[in-house]
């Protein structure tokens, strides 16, 4: 941490942030409170602007090339799952996926539609060369249920998504305002992708449509459909990863998750 040091001076404490980087500091002084990163997207600085992320303080260029960012360092907490359902989640997702300032950004430092003929294309490839989940029922109705609506999936307009849309990225600040924070993963992508992670994971069903009202939508363009498509794909994804890196609890979790996934779509298709 000497190179933070060396930008902030000898009056300010830093301490490691977490998180899988391992690139993210705290900050503080007498006067200022900051969260330190190295080589964070450009993209931050607009995100700052719309008032998604805590302020953009300061951006700092090093001679190695790398780039360090300070934002407001805030009071307050993640949401809790129960508060996921809350409006304003609604509404600032809303936001995003209805910004073109953040699209044009965002296609600006070289991010490219994510088309879903390449996502399964992937899956493919990387269930073909792992034979024991190739084996696996699970994995081979995933894979047929992908294919069979992939022509469904794939002429729907593309926006900024997060793509982690996990409770403990959204941050209440003590003062009341909403952020959703750690763009690291974040795609030009269809919005059922996020949309799809926040009502499986944490809206009851019967809740859906109000949750889909107040984010100014609806379920029009076979949106569940797509939601399901690509919570599938991101499921075998997960259980491949894991797999590959022989986490065999982890691996068994998601395919059982899978599996509830595969029973709530084959039910959807009994309806």
């Amino acid at each position: 941490m000497n190179w933070l040091e060396n930008i902030l001076g000898d009056d300010w404490t830093i301490t490691p942030a977490g998180g899988s980087t391992g690139e993210a500091y705290y900050a503080h002084s007498e006067r200022r409170r900051l969260f330190l990163k190295r080589n964070s997207s450009p993209f931050l600085a607009v995100l700052s602007a719309e008032g998604i992320v805590p302020k953009l303080v300061w951006t700092k260029r090093m001679e190695n090339g790398d780039v360090i960012t300070a934002q407001e360092w805030l009071d307050g907490r993640e949401l809790s799952p129960e508060e996921m359902q809350h409006p304003r989640v609604a509404k600032l997702l809303s936001k995003i996926h209805h910004s073109s300032e953040l699209l044009d950004m965002l296609m600006r430092i070289g991010k490219r539609p994510i088309k879903p003929e390449d996502i399964l294309y992937d899956l493919k490839s990387n269930v073909r060369i792992n034979e024991e989940i190739a084996t696996q029922l699970e994995i081979h109705k995933a894979m047929k249920h992908l294919e069979k609506m992939l022509p469904v999936i794939q002429l729907y307009k593309q926006v900024v998504c997060h793509c982690d849309m996990n409770h403990n990225n959204w941050l209440l600040s003590s003062d009341g305002r909403l952020y959703l924070i750690d763009w690291d993963n974040a795609k030009v992508a269809d919005p059922a992708m996020d949309i799809g992670m926040i009502l499986y994971w944490y809206i009851p069903e019967h809740d859906w449509d109000d949750w889909l009202s107040r984010y100014g939508g609806d379920r029009e363009n076979h949106l569940v459909d797509r939601m399901y498509w690509y919570l599938i794909a991101q499921s075998v994804s997960y259980i491949i990863w894991h797999n590959e890196r022989e986490e065999i609890k982890k691996a068994a979790q998601r395919l059982q998750e899978l599996k509830r996934l595969l029973h709530r779509v084959t039910a959807r298709w009994k309806d």
